[in-house]
């Protein structure tokens, strides 16, 4: 027997009892999250609003941290630094090679957006010096970000629509339906973290909503596949009963898989750098709010659609005292 439990092996909590409770805060997540998307939108990063794009090549390890430093202060915003290998002898030494990727002012009226996009691309070869040899420069118009961003779009509603048909033909539609509520929702909410507090949405951003939505699936079938095996074992037992046990038998599991994840995402969102805690933080978020739906939105939906094959309908019944 462990020395220490944090958490009982066996628990008795009314989960289907308490579900209106728990959708008040579902809605209210949703509520704000969907009026702040459809009042002030997404701050867009360089992605998905354009700019310019510049490879460096140096004779010795590049300092990330020092390259970065200096082009926030030719004052052009919060820059995308990264080194990466391959071609062009950028594994002579490993981490000679940079890109960098800056969001330029926008013109105002009468101005020329191409040549303020080219005097960044001077700035910043004047401020990184003779040492650096350019290897490709690029300014990525507005037409490709937009591209960028139905392309996002489109990989997580269609991530959610199979992981939905997944769980459909895994277990029964009832149950593909909870999936693609739950992880719609998941994914809706996390992405409202965004807006609400005006977190700069790229690439990054959608890699983690889909990293997410994967995360949150994980749970929710575990959940459901205890369901299921429950319905075989108590074939009379009704629903609400059958929910309320099946997630009793599972809510330890689902918070210490949600703890340890966390624990593996925190190093990153404090140490990782501005890069990675746009990434991380929205994870730690979404793990949250996950676990509160594969335990109280997925499986509640249940209830309110018709009853899966060989289980006992009915409204759940009061809680004994």
């Amino acid at each position: 027997m462990p020395l220490l439990r944090f958490i009982p092996e066996a628990t008795n909590i009314n989960f289907v009892g308490a579900r209106y409770f728990a959708f008040a805060i579902d809605g209210l997540l949703l509520l704000v999250s969907i009026v702040s998307i459809a009042w002030q939108g997404f701050n867009l990063g360089i992605d998905f609003k354009g700019g310019v794009l510049i490879e460096v090549k140096a004779a010795q390890v590049i300092n990330i941290g020092k390259m970065r430093t200096d082009i926030i202060s030719l004052g052009y915003g919060d820059p995308v630094v990264q080194t990466y290998g391959g071609t062009g002898g950028c594994d002579k030494p490993a981490g000679s090679c940079a890109m960098i990727r800056v969001l330029p002012h926008q013109a105002s009226a009468g101005q020329d957006q191409n040549k303020l996009d080219q005097q960044v691309v001077s700035a910043i070869k004047a401020k990184l010096g003779p040492g650096f040899t350019t290897l490709k420069q690029d300014v990525v118009g507005a037409a490709v970000s937009q591209d960028l961003l139905n392309a996002g779009i489109k990989a997580t509603l269609i991530a959610i629509v199979l992981i939905a048909i997944y769980v459909a033909v895994r277990f029964e539609w009832q149950y593909g339906i909870g999936a693609a509520v739950a992880t719609g929702h998941d994914v809706l909410v996390t992405a409202g973290l965004f807006s609400v507090f005006h977190l700069e949405f790229g690439l990054t951003s959608v890699a983690a909503l889909l990293t997410l939505a994967g995360y949150s699936i994980n749970d929710t079938v575990v959940v459901f596949d205890r369901i299921r095996e429950n319905r075989r074992k108590y074939k009379r037992m009704k629903l609400a009963e059958l929910i309320n046990l099946s997630t009793n038998q599972m809510v330890t599991r689902t918070i210490l898989t949600s703890a340890a994840t966390a624990v593996s995402i925190l190093p990153l969102y404090f140490f990782g750098g501005p890069a990675l805690t746009d990434f991380s933080g929205p994870i730690l978020f979404g793990i949250v709010v996950g676990t509160f739906s594969s335990i109280y939105v997925a499986a509640a939906l249940l209830l309110y659609l018709p009853a899966p094959a060989g289980a006992v309908g009915g409204p759940p019944e009061p809680a004994k005292a």
